[in-house]
């Protein structure tokens, strides 16, 4: 017997940078396992090594890397005390992406090193020009509201792994919070669709990209029918570059899965109820997954299936699908 869900921070990456670079291209999976490699040195606190990694991956790609991950870079050289590396990341962010987060994205405690160099002041005022110009056309009540409702629709779901490895999975405790998300989610839905009935779908030049990703996650959430009235309205969105590409596709496995059908991208992940153990829900032609990831800004299967403890083998996952799909 299995349980749908879906993990709760998979657009953490659309919140702070754009995911949208690389659309259409599979990146290296040495990309991957370099990035892999980095966070392992992290961990162990070899600063310098983990920041080397991320190098490595960016090279495997033709120096081209994902905003988060010259983020990440950047943060690790200014923990290794190499300020010029880190600075080298920060300004291509600057102005190759335009990162806006000014100036909470640059209050991470990693870059204090960096506070008391002459480039640090040159480098704040460049993405406070890359926010000035991005918030120019913002509705500052509308951008207030959806990014209250996103932080509503999170603060219970961030408690829910520390409250199941601390009371277990059928715990009181668990069916209390998963109450509190209900309730929570059926307010949030009220005002979501208010928004979306009257203006359509925002995209982040009006609302920001907490905003804009505000109105994705509160529409996953409800029953099949809401998602499919506004499923339409969020493919319209992506043609207008109001969403992200991954909101429709991620919203569309959902829908599939309900009725029955196969999901397309293999976002959708089962649980079973005795194991607890994780496994991907019935997904349509498994060898083709990772191209059509790709050309919607998501990274390789594999990648997200480990977040879930599960290893991604497409030819173990065909011979299993049959049981997959009678559970």
């Amino acid at each position: 017997m299995n349980q749908r869900i879906m993990k709760k921070a998979i657009l953490i990456l659309i919140l702070t940078f754009s995911a949208t670079t690389f659309i259409g291209q599979v990146l290296p999976k040495q990309y991957y396992d370099f990035l892999k490699k980095a966070d392992s040195l992290y961990n162990a606190k070899d600063y310098r090594n983990s920041a080397i990694a991320y190098s490595d991956a960016f090279k495997s790609n033709g120096w081209r890397a994902l905003p988060i991950d010259q983020y990440n870079a950047a943060c690790l050289w200014a923990l290794a005390n190499y300020p010029d590396s880190a600075f080298s990341n920060l300004y291509k962010i600057a102005t190759i992406q335009h990162y806006t987060m000014y100036p909470d994205g640059l209050n991470d405690q990693d870059l204090n090193f960096l506070h008391t160099d002459q480039r640090w002041n040159p480098l704040m005022e460049v993405l406070k020009k890359n926010k000035d110009k991005a918030e120019s056309k913002f509705n500052k009540p509308l951008v207030l509201l959806l990014d209250s409702i996103l932080d509503d629709d999170q603060k219970n779901r961030l408690q829910e792994d520390d409250i199941q490895k601390k009371y277990g999975y059928g715990a009181a405790e668990m069916r209390t919070l998963g109450r509190l998300i209900w309730e929570s989610d059926s307010l949030n839905l009220i005002k979501v669709e208010v928004i979306l009935d009257k203006y359509g779908w925002l995209g982040s030049d009006i609302v920001g990209k907490k905003g804009n990703a505000a109105l994705f996650f509160v529409i996953q959430h409800p029953r099949p029918a809401t998602q499919e009235k506004y499923l339409p309205l969020m493919r319209e969105a992506v043609k207008n570059g109001n969403a992200e590409s991954a909101h429709p596709a991620l919203l569309e496995d959902r829908v599939a899965i309900e009725p029955g059908k196969k999901q397309i991208y293999g976002s959708q992940i089962g649980t079973d109820w005795q194991s607890h153990l994780y496994f991907i829900l019935p997904l349509e032609e498994p060898v083709n997954v990772d191209i059509r990831r790709a050309n919607v800004g998501l990274p390789p299967l594999a990648i997200y299936a480990e977040q879930w403890q599960i290893k991604w083998d497409v030819e173990q996952y065909k011979k299993d699908l049959p049981a997959i799909e009678a559970s």
